[in-house]
């Protein structure tokens, strides 16, 4: 997807701020951030969105949700966050890779 701005982070082609990766994942601040924290975590494969999730990307979506509670806390929100997953255009979604948003304050 090489029209995909998150696809570019991930290939390195574009900066980002990485608080996170792994073979599978890529964590990075968000350039608009709406909270003092604010990340976004991203799969490394590229799908539009979670209406575009197949079977195959359950278990990575699985271990996905698993590491945002670690994120979270090595960010500075041990004291809790809040998760979005914008999904389509009508949900508000603005960069179509399926991305996770993080967000919070810390304590």
């Amino acid at each position: 997807m090489g029209d995909c701005i998150f696809c570019r982070i991930v290939q390195q082609e574009l900066p980002a701020a990485v608080v996170y990766e792994d073979g599978e994942m890529l964590c990075f601040k968000d350039i608009n951030p709406s909270a003092p924290v604010h990340l976004l975590l991203i799969p490394k494969t590229h799908f539009d969105s979670l209406a575009h999730a197949q079977a195959q990307h359950g278990a990575l979506l699985g271990r996905m949700m698993l590491k945002v509670p670690q994120i979270a806390r090595e960010n500075g929100l041990a004291a809790g966050f809040k998760t979005l997953i914008n999904t389509g255009k009508g949900g508000g979604q603005e960069v179509f890779h399926l991305h996770i948003h993080i967000l919070g304050t810390p304590a």
